[in-house]
């Protein structure tokens, strides 16, 4: 099935063209973004994806003209007109229309995308460190929202690392602590205890992230948020990644050194599934399959 699109009021199939070449999205890229899973007839942790891209409009001075509870009905009409098996990746996105140079607040518009898309297999990332790059520092760039200008240094060296035979990289922030991976935030396991970096603004420490701490937390497994240096990544016992396109992933391989697809990856991604299917959809919107 095609991508459907959301906007001013109808249903859009395909890639239909909404941003006209005078808007102030188009040529100077006031654009923001976020993503969410649905599979099975869940979608976990959509509310808190939504309410993140209302907030990342109004930090980079755009005015959202839509309630968090209309993109909610929105996006559970999305997910009802394709099969409930189908697994599918919804985009939120607000871009301003106007404006020279600041953009008019309250030409702010709004596009929800649903696209049907596979979750990727958990056999095991190969990484490396990301070393052409840094994460920007909060007066370099908006880094307290998820904009769209803040992706190209990543999918630049994303194509990079690829080429070299790598699934992702681990990018530092300006101190030369490890911040995240490319597009994900990244945990250490050592001696059974799961160890994230501290969210020190220079990156978006995620909704899944969080909910992958409090869920371990939960479970007896201790977590901590604290400094991590790239030799602590080398010397970890087991690496996983957090995100809303793979939700948890395992790392088996950080540059040369093979690592575990260890107990305690295994426990976060049981404990992040069984999560995700307790949760329902509050708006009760039947199935619907389209074609």
């Amino acid at each position: 099935m095609e991508a459907l699109h959301y906007y001013e009021g109808q249903w859009l199939s395909g890639n239909p063209p909404i941003i006209g070449a005078g808007s102030h999205a188009f040529w100077l890229g006031s654009i923001v973004f976020d993503g969410a899973r649905a599979f099975n007839g869940v979608a976990p942790d959509l509310e808190a994806h939504c309410a993140r891209t209302l907030r990342s409009a109004q930090k980079i001075e755009m005015e959202p003209q839509i309630a968090l509870e209309d993109m909610l009905q929105i996006a559970w009409d999305g997910i009802g007109r394709f099969p409930k098996d189908q697994a599918l990746y919804l985009r939120p996105v607000f871009f301003a229309d106007e404006g020279f140079i600041v953009p008019v607040a309250e030409s702010t518009k709004f596009c929800l995308s649903v696209m049907p898309l596979d979750m990727p297999d958990n056999n095991g990332m190969a990484v490396c460190l990301a070393d052409h790059i840094r994460r920007p520092n909060p007066d370099q760039a908006p880094v307290d929202s998820k904009a769209s200008a803040l992706y190209p240094n990543s999918w630049r060296e994303f194509k990079r690392l690829q080429a070299k035979g790598f699934n992702t990289g681990i990018v530092l922030d300006s101190l030369g602590n490890v911040a995240e991976f490319l597009t994900s935030n990244l945990f250490i396991v050592k001696d059974g205890v799961a160890i994230t970096p501290s969210a020190n603004g220079c990156f978006l420490a995620g909704i899944t992230r969080q909910r992958v701490m409090d869920l371990l937390k939960a479970d007896g497994i201790t977590t901590l948020e604290r400094r991590v240096t790239f030799d602590d990544v080398l010397e970890a016992d087991e690496i996983f990644s957090t995100g809303n396109y793979g939700k948890i992933q395992a790392v088996t391989r950080v540059e040369d050194r093979i690592k575990s697809f260890g107990p305690v990856t295994k426990r976060a991604r049981e404990l992040y599934w069984d999560f995700a299917h307790s949760q329902t959809n509050p708006f009760f919107i039947e199935e619907r399959a389209a074609g």
